[in-house]
């Protein structure tokens, strides 16, 4: 079976790497020749745990090239995915179907034979019709269908994901595009995986309503540490009391700085937009986004109330830069919104994280100091704000954190540690819904 994937980020080298490994001919095209000579060479451009030795053994095997020869790809495809971009839409939030649209166009232009044409990207509810009716337009004589199956990949854990899903979701409007669909997913026969076969525009929902969901619970448990914090209960055992719950489940119950990431942040405008243009809208997810922008302040304000509200001067190491750990990715990470306020009221910022150190010079203000090393970040520091739960940071040494320090101030804002253990070391510590614990230590 030969599959074209059409976009080398995120999601289309992933899924584009996996199907290769289910024993498919898979060719990615992108539009930049520089970016393809590297896949070429084995050069990975993200990180993502496990994904570099997939790509290069695919490769090797000859089940996995790239080009930017677009025409020739789609003309031997019995599958087109369409994994490009789909960011917010400046001024109102909505996803940006451009690129979506124009590459049904360019593949409209050169399909030869039957040929089903998937959205693979996150689009909004009717975008899939939306890319029939375009192929048509340039296309009249084509023989294709159009189907939606949305990627669920978590960053850090997409190849895994990929080859142990909880589910395949497929929208189709034709047994021959199901049929195509389900013999590329057969190997997931194997483990039984669920394959959910609906519509189009129920596919392309399914989607956005899970993110939101997900994102919902986070907002929930961070607005639950800030009532925890109030009236002395532990927000660790408020989650657990919760989770344990089989209808609640205890994923996505963890307190911290934010969401953030390439589709929560997005995903939930665009469903808010798509919500208010059906008529219908949708107010638990408008809330769900404005607690997720008001922690991230309460954040900064954290922050400041922990060093006597007099940041200016003072020296701030921080630990993790990236919105999740075992990913480079910073799109929408919490300390893109976190940093600058405290650089603006004249803290000195020195930050480590194991892979997300080149893309943030990029993004945070260039007076952001960056170190090789979590200890270095800390030397002479007034106090270590812990930004994202990198592994290597949960086994730091308290002993030489506190000796390298200059003061004893720890905002812990992922509650990554032990708070009878911090403050047994001497540290003024800081986390978030966990004063029950602070206080009976």
């Amino acid at each position: 079976m030969n599959v074209v994937m059409i976009g080398t980020g995120y999601v289309g080298l992933v899924s584009g790497a996996c199907f290769a490994d289910f024993g498919a001919a898979v060719t990615c095209v992108d539009i930049d020749p520089g970016k393809i000579q590297r896949l070429g060479r084995g050069e990975i451009p993200i990180f993502e745990p496990g994904l570099e030795d997939l790509v290069v053994r695919n490769a090797a095997a000859g089940r996995l090239t790239f080009t930017t020869d677009l025409a020739a790809a789609v003309q031997a495809a019995d599958l087109v995915f369409i994994a490009v971009g789909t960011p917010s839409r400046h001024g109102d939030g909505h996803a940006d179907l451009s690129y979506v649209y124009a590459a049904a166009r360019q593949v409209g232009e050169h399909l030869r034979g039957y040929t089903v044409i998937v959205d693979k990207s996150t689009v909004p509810v009717g975008t899939a019709r939306q890319v029939g009716r375009i192929v048509r337009e340039v296309n009249p004589d084509a023989e294709f269908d159009v189907a939606s199956n949305p990627e669920f990949l978590r960053e850090g854990a997409a190849i895994a994901d990929f080859m142990r899903p909880d589910r395949v979701v497929l929208g189709v409007q034709s047994a021959r595009a199901e049929a195509l669909l389900r013999s590329l997913y057969r190997p997931l026969n194997l483990i039984e995986t669920p394959i959910l076969v609906t519509g189009l525009e129920t596919a392309e929902l399914i989607k956005y309503a899970a993110n939101a969901f997900l994102a919902t619970k986070i907002s929930f448990i961070n607005e639950m540490a800030q009532l925890c914090e109030q009236v002395g209960a532990d927000v660790h055992d408020v989650a657990r009391g919760m989770g344990l719950d089989g209808r609640i489940g205890r994923k996505f119950l963890h307190p911290g700085p934010g969401y953030g990431g390439s589709c929560f942040p997005k995903d939930t405008l665009a469903l808010i937009r798509m919500a208010q243009e059906a008529g219908v809208p949708s107010r638990i997810v408008e809330a769900v986004v404005e607690v997720n922008a008001a922690q991230k302040a309460r954040m900064v304000l954290k922050v400041r109330q922990a060093l006597g509200a007099t940041e200016a001067g003072k020296t701030i190491a921080v630990l993790g830069l990236t919105f999740k750990p075992d990913t480079d990715d910073m799109r929408e990470a919490p300390a893109l919104a976190i940093l600058p306020p405290l650089l603006d009221r004249g803290a000195r910022i020195r930050a480590h994280d194991p892979k997300g150190m080149h893309e943030a010079r990029s993004l945070l203000p260039a007076t952001v100091e960056y170190c090789d090393d979590p200890y270095a970040a800390l030397e002479g520091a007034d106090a270590m704000v812990l930004l994202t739960e990198w592994n290597e940071y949960r086994g730091l040494d308290l002993r030489q954190i506190r000796s390298r320090m200059a003061g004893n101030v720890v905002v812990d804002l992922r509650n990554v540690y032990d708070p009878a253990a911090m403050r047994a070391a001497g540290f003024d510590y800081h986390c978030l819904g966990r004063t029950e614990s602070l206080r009976n230590t």
